[in-house]
């Protein structure tokens, strides 16, 4: 195989690898069974997904479990169900919120 040949060749499986990589990503927020929701509240220090809000620049910068203006990607449907002591009804919310203290 001459060098065009094989560079063609791998390009051609990486687009194609990518691709199946960006498809899947759109299935999971197209309402199928991998559907993920933002879920704010639920996440614990440290370990909050990226954009967590005021005080925080990405993923892994929360300061307190629980923080609300911080949110953890979950299945979706299932936010509103998950425990989250710092949120106004004692769930995970689907918006940033002001924590309660207990």
């Amino acid at each position: 195989m001459n060098k065009i040949s094989t560079a063609t060749t791998l390009a051609f499986a990486l687009s194609t690898a990518l691709a199946a990589s960006g498809s899947a990503l759109a299935d999971s927020h197209a309402g199928n069974k991998h559907a993920m929701e933002k879920c704010f509240g639920v996440a614990m220090a440290g370990q909050n997904d990226c954009a967590a809000g005021p005080g925080t620049t990405c993923a892994g910068t929360s300061k307190i479990d629980y923080q609300g203006n911080s949110w953890k990607l979950v299945p979706a449907g299932t936010c509103l169900e998950t425990d989250s002591p710092t949120s106004p009804t004692g769930k995970g919310q689907l918006e940033a919120f002001k924590e309660v203290k207990a």
